[in-house]
């Protein structure tokens, strides 16, 4: 065990990354989707467990996020908590359960927390949800923002290119950011935007950024799990890396287990009553 899990606290929370933060320290975050992966993730040492609405992609193989249901979002997220002792649990809320009102922004997010067990939940947008992140937050429930490239609003940039090439609309991030923080945001994520920008936010905020593509100089990381661990080689952006080819590995054990089935080697002696 690394000298890192040794000294982690019983339990991550949102003070813990701030504190991560003040002592230069990264903050590491994965997604996971259920009980048995959230549990491995968790026992490994992973500071932070994104319940993200990415599942929509990697576990109902939609195209975007868009299709997936608070109730969706709530089932995930509560295989996920059953699993974690340690990690911080984050789960996203989905697409149009936080933008319509307020009112019913807050009711989504209780319910996340209530029903699923999480321990906050994640919005996309800027200085337009500053008021709802407010307004949840004032309820005691811990809020992390989202920048750069959004999911949810892919019909609305038609593109998944990276974000904020031009000066104003770095501008805008870097001032959206700043009004998320001011809204209560305990920490946010940006994804796909330049390097440079990245660094410039991440310095200028005293709340922890999670970087996606953004490079090396946010407060933290975060990837989707499939994405690392190699489960679909189809899917390659630039930002990956894949620290195992288990798309390979799955599909090399499941031949295996079709030629012993076929030529009668399993069950054997020893795997029989």
């Amino acid at each position: 065990m690394s000298q890192r899990q040794n000294e982690r606290p019983a339990r991550v929370t949102t003070q813990t990354l701030q504190k991560m933060k003040q002592d230069g320290e990264k903050i590491s975050m994965l997604t996971a989707y259920d009980y048995t992966l959230a549990r491995i993730v968790d026992q490994a040492g992973i500071d932070v467990i994104l319940v993200g609405d990415s599942a929509s992609n990697v576990m109902a193989g939609n195209e975007t996020t868009v299709p997936m249901t608070l109730d969706h979002m709530i089932y995930h997220s509560s295989s996920v908590v059953k699993g974690v002792e340690k990690a911080l649990v984050i789960a996203d809320l989905p697409f149009m359960s936080y933008q319509v009102t307020g009112t019913e922004a807050l009711k989504s997010a209780g319910r996340m927390m209530k029903e699923a067990g999480v321990h906050g939940v994640k919005l996309e947008g800027g200085r337009t949800i500053a008021d709802t992140v407010r307004r949840i937050v004032n309820a005691g429930i811990p809020v992390m923002g989202h920048l750069g490239l959004t999911p949810q609003s892919i019909y609305q940039f038609g593109t998944y290119q990276v974000r904020a090439t031009d000066d104003e609309e770095a501008e805008k991030l870097l001032e959206d950011a700043r009004k998320l923080e001011k809204a209560g945001c305990f920490a946010i994520v940006l994804e796909k935007i330049p390097t440079e920008l990245a660094h410039k936010v991440s310095d200028e905020l005293s709340i922890p950024t999670i970087g996606i593509g953004a490079g090396p100089d946010c407060d933290g990381q975060v990837l989707v799990l499939h994405d690392m661990l190699g489960l679909d080689k189809k899917f390659q952006p630039r930002f990956i890396r894949r620290y195992l080819d288990l798309e390979q590995e799955i599909n090399d054990a499941v031949q295996n287990y079709i030629d012993d089935v076929k030529n009668k080697a399993f069950p054997n002696e020893n795997e029989s009553y």
